[in-house]
């Protein structure tokens, strides 16, 4: 297949993420079919996709006539058949379950023309194991958009053990077209690139606090004001060669034996867990989440992150 021959896409999910791509790809002017399980997820998908578009169009990204051409282009679904039928490319944004992607993967096999490509939007499983579920494991692989997908830039592409190079190189393709920054790992590794790197983070964070070093607001202050405006600019690997590889090295070497190597999950994380302390969605995690300061939260991360957008933008990049 060649990338000029991509011109249906089928995304299934109407959350977050499912609804976020299906955004992304019509506005890059692919006709789209969404599926969702019901008439009302699926109105919850619209009603997303419009939102989005609509915050987009306010912070001057994209174009008025964009957004009733761009939902022109989708069409919903409630089954996955006629999702994938005479789909070119089919990403997957359904639960974080194995069991069920694997399901989902075998019933595309079926149904999805033999020369479609599979992706799921999974953030850390197997690209190899959902391939396995198929007769066509070449053509499947990971596309791990980052939340949210119509504001953040960056998408994973993760290959199985059987996926082509054809198959990633479209992907590549894909992704630029979609206006996002594809990033290849090359082995399929749990968490894949970004999820390891920011797990790594947390489990220190957890430690600092689990040891009375640091309180959670000042540990989270240490990243938002320090290196994390950094890293916003500069990665690890940049960092460490403008600071001088002799430094990095030096401070490696006596600090990496004091920092967290626990492979468990954190003492700490786990008594919030147990006692139902989830975070935002319980209203109570390491900090008190009230309705209004969520909401003030959500849109002062959403209001730098479009300006990130507009930079990007302005760079040409």
């Amino acid at each position: 297949m060649q990338f000029e021959d991509i011109r249906r896409i089928a995304t299934l999910g109407t959350g977050t993420m499912g609804h976020g791509v299906a955004l992304l790809c019509a506005l890059a002017g692919y006709e789209v079919r969404l599926y969702g399980r019901s008439e009302a997820s699926l109105d919850r998908g619209f009603n997303g996709i419009q939102a989005g578009l609509d915050l987009l169009l306010e912070n001057e990204l994209i174009r008025p006539e964009e957004i009733g051409e761009s939902l022109r282009r989708i069409r919903g679904v409630t089954a996955i058949a006629a999702a994938a039928d005479g789909a070119d490319w089919v990403i997957e944004s359904l639960a974080e379950d194995l069991a069920l992607k694997k399901a989902i993967f075998e019933e595309l096999d079926q149904v999805a023309p033999p020369r479609t490509i599979l992706s799921s939007n999974t953030s850390g499983l197997s690209p190899t194991l959902l391939g396995a579920a198929t007769e066509r494991p070449d053509r499947v692989l990971v596309t791990h958009f980052w939340n949210p997908p119509h504001l953040l830039p960056l998408v994973e592409i993760v290959r199985g053990e059987k996926t082509s190079e054809e198959a990633v190189g479209l992907a590549k393709a894909l992704v630029k077209k979609l206006g996002k920054k594809p990033v290849e790992v090359k082995k399929d590794i749990p968490g894949f690139v970004g999820n390891r790197l920011q797990f790594a983070l947390l489990r220190e964070a957890l430690h600092i606090v689990e040891e009375g070093w640091a309180r959670p607001e000042d540990v989270d202050a240490a990243v938002k004001y320090g290196f994390g405006r950094r890293l916003a600019v500069t990665g690890p690997l940049e960092s460490a060669d403008l600071g001088g590889l002799d430094v990095f090295h030096s401070i490696q070497s006596y600090l990496n034996r004091d920092l967290a190597a626990s492979s468990e999950p954190s003492p700490l994380l786990e008594r919030k867990v147990a006692v139902g302390d989830l975070g935002a969605k319980t209203g109570q995690g390491f900090y008190d989440w009230s309705t209004e300061r969520f909401e003030r939260l959500r849109k002062y991360r959403e209001r730098i992150l479009l300006s990130f957008l507009q930079e990007d933008r302005s760079k040409g990049s």
